[in-house]
């Protein structure tokens, strides 16, 4: 049954479906967003395959336009955390439709909104939020309510760390900064700097917030030392400035627990969520304190921040199924990890990370990615070099597919780093 199936490969890949399809991409799309076959290998120094087009999901299975079917290893960059196509999330989505498919912002909500925010103010211990459409949407509130609250325009982030594209967000972006960060640089502001992740704390006098991703995802599943996050907290406490955890990767039970802070013993002044949280609409929210929200003040009729899909009625209602089946998964998901990483760790090889957010440090992650996805399985390269093998699958992956991952794993013969 699709969700708990193996791979089954029907065609070579790309097939046939899936190339005319890209062909056609190709004539519509900016050449910068697909990446194509057509690129040498000379240009980025491997191979390149032109991408499978999805047709369905469901669970932690993935089919093509050919009805090749894969084990997705990423959860569709983390968002699928109970898998694709939950029934409980695709009837939410299909119920609220049709009653109600748009709201209107900071004008007039509607009660799915009003319903996620009391229960995300439940899970996180925070009081109030600012929703958006993406994690550079959550990221962008965040600094903003630092700079309200703090006073200050400083910002401190983290090499390796990545918090999103739009401008505000780039600015405190770090991971593979020459390529994301480059071309923009004239036009980012100059109020962020940033310092060694796991590193020695700077001076934070001049800092209004400190922005930090609990453990890094796509700079390579760093987790930083113990008691390194706590240490942090404390100095930017004593500073005034305010403290932000990103946590749109690490959140709704990926590292084994709702939140990663909770397992660190620290709370943030504001939490950025985002991707796991509806199981598939794109929703991100920024939880914080009623301390450092009140610093906005009240509404006097137009909100200083707002967009016109703020808090859409489809999207809370997704969100709320969403959290409500992963309290079933939750429990399972630290042992889950424990053992995927200590089948790995017994063939030679280092793994970081925390319950289902793995990184393995293999010599190609490149090569090995390609390799894997040829055997049906979908994973990605992570970290500044590529130095690892990112493993994020749905939380509710099955042992049997897990156990096919890993003997995949052995025939694509990858080196440990």
């Amino acid at each position: 049954m699709l969700g708990t199936t193996l791979p089954h490969l029907k065609t070579a890949l790309p097939g046939p479906g899936s190339q005319a399809l890209i062909d056609r991409l190709a004539q519509r799309e900016c050449p910068a967003i697909t990446a194509r076959r057509a690129r040498r290998a000379s240009e980025l120094g491997h191979d390149q395959d032109d991408p499978v087009v999805w047709a369905r999901a469901r669970g932690a299975n993935v089919e093509d336009v050919d009805g090749n079917v894969f084990v997705d290893l990423t959860a569709g960059f983390g968002v699928a955390t109970v898998g694709h196509g939950h029934p409980d999330v695709r009837a939410a989505a299909q119920a609220q439709s049709e009653v109600l498919l748009h709201a209107m912002g900071d004008a007039f909500p509607d009660p799915r909104r009003i319903e996620l925010l009391e229960l995300l103010a439940a899970k996180t211990g925070l009081d109030r939020g600012i929703f958006g459409s993406s994690g550079s949407d959550a990221v962008e509130a965040a600094l903003k309510t630092a700079r309200l609250a703090s006073g200050r325009t400083g910002v401190l982030a983290f090499d390796g760390g990545y918090h999103g594209l739009s401008y505000g967000a780039l600015a405190a972006t770090d991971y593979k900064s020459t390529a994301f960060r480059a071309p923009f640089v004239a036009q980012l502001g100059e109020h962020v700097r940033h310092a060694p992740f796991g590193g020695e704390i700077p001076d934070l006098r001049d800092v209004g917030a400190v922005l930090v991703e609990p453990i890094q995802g796509r700079g390579g599943i760093r987790v930083p030392p113990a008691g390194w996050l706590t240490e942090l907290v404390s100095h930017a406490r004593a500073a005034g400035a305010v403290v932000i955890f990103d946590e749109i990767y690490t959140g709704f039970g990926r590292t084994g627990g709702w939140f990663r802070f909770q397992a660190e013993g620290v709370r943030p002044d504001l939490l950025c969520l985002g991707k796991g949280m509806s199981g598939g609409f794109p929703i991100s929210v920024c939880m914080g304190t009623a301390e450092v929200m009140d610093a906005w003040g009240a509404s006097r009729g137009e909100a200083l921040h707002t967009q016109t899909f703020l808090g859409n009625p489809v999207g809370c209602a997704m969100s709320l199924a969403c959290i409500g089946a992963l309290e079933a998964l939750i429990p399972t998901v630290s042992a889950a990890g424990a053992g995927l990483q200590a089948s790995l760790e017994s063939r030679g090889f280092t793994v970081r990370g925390a319950g289902l957010m793995l990184g393995v440090e293999v010599a190609d992650s490149l090569a090995l990615s390609r390799a894997l996805l040829h055997q049906g399985y979908l994973a990605l390269p992570a970290g500044l070099r590529a130095e690892v093998l990112a493993l994020t699958p749905p939380l509710g992956i099955t042992q049997g597919q897990l156990d096919g991952f890993l003997a995949a794993f052995d025939e694509a013969g990858p080196c440990p780093r």
